[in-house]
């Protein structure tokens, strides 16, 4: 996919193995408490949003320590006065994570493949990356308390 995709990084001061698990079995501890889990390749989870917009489910592509994908398998945005095409957005899209250790920081880099600015929900989703992925898996990983949706 093209240099436009969402991309974004963050430094933490949680060992890898920490990270690794905050993007596999933790997820509803940063992102939203109806999160589901990835144990190995090939599981499926679904991310909901309390019915107010919709849910997204991913199935694991890649679980490697240093490296993460997810893979959009089916998706339902609900956003009031957005074109209908938003609901299926994400469907077929790719969250790419790397992990990765220097001078005791460890560092996650996040691209989603496929989130560009040309889509309608580009501006949503940003702000809700920017908002789940930089602030609260940050603190989730650097106090133990994370923000997600409830």
């Amino acid at each position: 996919m093209n240099g436009q995709n969402y991309k974004k990084s963050i430094s933490v001061n949680a060992p890898t193995k920490a990270a690794f698990d905050a993007l596999t079995i933790n997820i509803a501890d940063w992102w939203t408490s109806e999160a589901g889990k990835f144990e190995k390749v090939g599981d499926v989870a679904k991310f909901g949003f309390s019915g107010r917009n919709g849910y997204w489910c991913f199935k694991a592509t890649k679980l490697d320590s240093d490296q993460i994908e997810w893979e959009c398998v089916e998706a339902l945005h609900i956003h009031e006065g957005m074109p209908k095409e938003i609901e299926q957005e994400w469907l077929g899209t790719r969250t790419l994570w790397s992990i990765d250790e220097k001078d005791g920081q460890t560092r996650i880099q996040l691209e989603h493949q496929g989130l560009t600015p040309n889509l309608h929900c580009y501006e949503i989703c940003e702000a809700g990356w920017d908002m789940f992925f930089v602030d609260s898996l940050k603190a989730y990983l650097d106090t133990g308390v994370g923000k997600p949706f409830s």
